[in-house]
């Protein structure tokens, strides 16, 4: 299974997008994809129409975990690891549910998650 970031939620609803390409991919090789609730309520905070919610919905499986006690301590173990950055700890809360899930992160902001690798985060390719 495959974590989704928010551009990788909005590349889905988005036509002909390369997430929306990469996903197709992945799904087609037989993985499948979840995102946490932090991403999906960023995620909905549009622009977005009810079928765009509701096709990212299908795609995903329900497949939208909650954000718990075990994300939130490690969301800000994150944030004070990587040095407290203003307008970072989404980006934590993001990172931290993949860590807690196990699974790999895909986003297109390598840049402001790839300072959380050495604390546990795994990027997927």
């Amino acid at each position: 299974m495959i974590y989704l970031d928010t551009n990788f939620l909005v590349d889905l609803v988005t036509v002909g997008s390369p997430g929306g390409r990469k996903i197709s991919t992945w799904l087609e090789a037989g993985k499948s994809v979840a995102t946490s609730a932090v991403a999906w309520s960023e995620f909905c905070n549009g622009p977005l129409s009810k079928a765009q919610k509701d096709a990212a919905f299908a795609v995903l499986d329900r497949q939208i975990t909650d954000f718990t006690w075990r994300e939130a301590e490690e969301a800000a173990r994150l944030f004070n690891l990587s040095g407290r950055r203003r307008g970072s700890h989404a980006d934590c809360m993001i990172a931290a549910a993949a860590i807690v899930s196990g699974m790999p992160l895909a986003t297109f902001n390598g840049a402001d998650f790839q300072r959380l690798t050495p604390f546990g985060l795994r990027l997927e390719g």
